[in-house]
């Protein structure tokens, strides 16, 4: 899988970790950050994420469900195949085949994040 997708889906993942955390009072949030919004670069984000939800969701189950649990969830290759039941080597091999399907595709347009302190 290309760098470009397992960042997009690595922070996909970090930002819903953030967010439960600051629901639940158990982070903190820059008041300059949490009071500001670029609602160009948001919009550009969730059409970014959505395309490449969009092309994990066409993957076979098999595939799918062992992507998530690697690189959403952050699982090792010994902990997949223990959740999936399945031996370490099919985790590779179904990580293999993932990342070739995923590349085929043409790539996605990448959204630059907005300089700190950088105001709309």
């Amino acid at each position: 899988m290309d760098r470009w997708l397992l960042s997009i889906l690595h922070s996909i993942w970090l930002n819903e970790v953030r967010a439960r955390k600051v629901r639940h009072g158990q982070g903190w949030a820059d008041a300059d950050q949490a009071l500001s919004f670029d609602g160009e670069y948001a919009a550009q984000t969730h059409v970014l994420a959505a395309q490449v939800i969009r092309r994990v969701d066409a993957l076979p189950e098999a595939q799918r469900e062992t992507v998530f649990l690697a690189y959403v969830e952050g699982l090792s290759y010994r902990e997949v195949a223990d959740v999936l039941q399945v031996p370490i080597g099919t985790v590779m091999s179904r990580l293999a085949t993932a990342r070739a399907k995923l590349a085929e595709y043409p790539p996605l347009h990448v959204v630059s994040a907005p300089t700190s302190g950088e105001r709309p």
